[in-house]
């Protein structure tokens, strides 16, 4: 069996090409050739073209032996499934959830914020006013299923990792490890964003290679099973390189710091419904989250972009500590100021609640 993976060398490609392998198949990867990942066996065929070139495509796959399967991860899909149509078995392709209305602009949305999970037949972006991006990429989608009705399309969240070019982590570990006490949050780091580990998405990709009728036809959500707010994440990537740091929670609209962390003009959340995957594909987390994020922490500290480098310059944060030291001490100043109102009767947090300041029991003895 021949299998073509599209890419290959990014954060999930490597976990792609090795899962093929294992199943058999004899693989070759499509890819600019810019860079090479060592995890690749040497025995993979390389085909170094540029596949956001339709051109380039199009005389490949014209002379190229059919494959069997063929894995899209880079390039520009709508080119690839033109250039494929009936020369090869199989395709999966990974997009992204952009395609969602609300994911980019969450105002799009009454009330403001994408609905909670977002299932795969939520409502995608109608326009280009809407979000330029989200409609090509639903522009894309449907162009694939009209060439290829039978292909299986995977719709990735951020995906963290190794080689991850926007390492989403990097903003807090470098805080982190240049010894800085504390992190500014909005909203108390509340906010829930959704990401997929590589290796779990390339293991959902792996599940549609091994079950095709399953999978034929269908579009799948896949990230992680568990889904950190900021906060949290703030936490496991801390204790992974054996550190701790004070969260100091803002407003959002009094802490700009925070918008390289939060991605989007709100503090709203970005969960997946990933109950289709599951039910009909099997998924389970190849890693589990806590330890995927760990392990990026782990990995980015022993690897780190260079300061100033490109991924602090996609990632749009300056991490001048001196001007959050300023905001910090302007917020506590303000806080500090306000004036102490007191009620009339002290609100509560229901009779419901049990926990911690919650209403004290009535007896001292428990009666079943």
């Amino acid at each position: 069996m021949r299998a073509l993976v599209i890419g290959g060398t990014g954060p999930t490609g490597h976990h792609i090409v090795n899962g093929l392998i294992r199943r058999g198949y004899r693989v070759e990867i499509l890819h600019r050739g810019n860079h090479e990942v060592p995890e690749i066996p040497p025995e993979v065929l390389h085909h170094h073209m540029d596949p956001y070139d339709p051109a380039v495509l199009e005389s490949f796959f014209s002379t190229a032996p059919r494959y069997d399967i063929c894995i899209a991860t880079y390039g520009r899909l709508r080119a690839i499934a033109a250039a494929t149509r009936g020369r090869v078995g199989r395709i999966i392709s990974a997009g992204g959830v952009p395609a969602y209305r609300g994911y980019m602009n969450p105002a799009l949305d009454a009330p403001v914020g994408l609905p909670c999970p977002v299932p795969e037949d939520a409502v995608r972006v109608c326009s280009p006013a809407e979000d330029e991006k989200g409609w090509r990429i639903v522009q894309t989608e449907d162009a694939l299923f009209a060439v290829h009705p039978q292909a299986t399309h995977v719709r990735y969240p951020y995906v963290y990792g190794k080689y991850q070019p926007l390492p989403r982590e990097w903003p807090i570990l470098r805080r982190v490890l240049d010894g800085r006490d504390f992190i500014i949050l909005p909203d108390g780091g509340l906010t829930l964003h959704h990401m997929g580990y590589a290796d779990n998405v390339a293991h959902g990709i792996l599940l549609a290679v091994d079950q095709p009728d399953a999978s034929q036809g269908r579009i799948y959500n896949c990230a992680d099973e568990e889904v950190f707010s900021l906060r949290q994440s703030v936490a496991i990537i801390a204790a992974a390189v054996g550190r701790s740091i004070e969260v100091v929670s803002m407003p959002w609209e009094l802490a700009p710091c925070t918008r390289p962390l939060v991605m989007q003009p709100l503090t709203t959340h970005r969960v997946l419904d990933i109950s289709r995957i599951r039910g009909e594909l099997g998924y389970r987390d190849a890693v589990p989250a806590r330890e995927a994020l760990a392990r990026t922490a782990r990995w980015l500290a022993e690897n780190p972009p260079a300061p100033g480098g490109i991924e602090e310059m996609v990632l749009e944060d300056p991490f001048d500590y001196a001007a959050e030291d300023r905001l910090r001490a302007a917020w506590e100043s303000a806080v500090a100021g306000m004036e102490q109102v007191a009620f009339t009767t002290e609100p509560g947090y229901t009779m419901s609640y049990s926990g911690p300041g919650g209403r004290a029991r009535s007896s001292t003895t428990f009666n079943t």
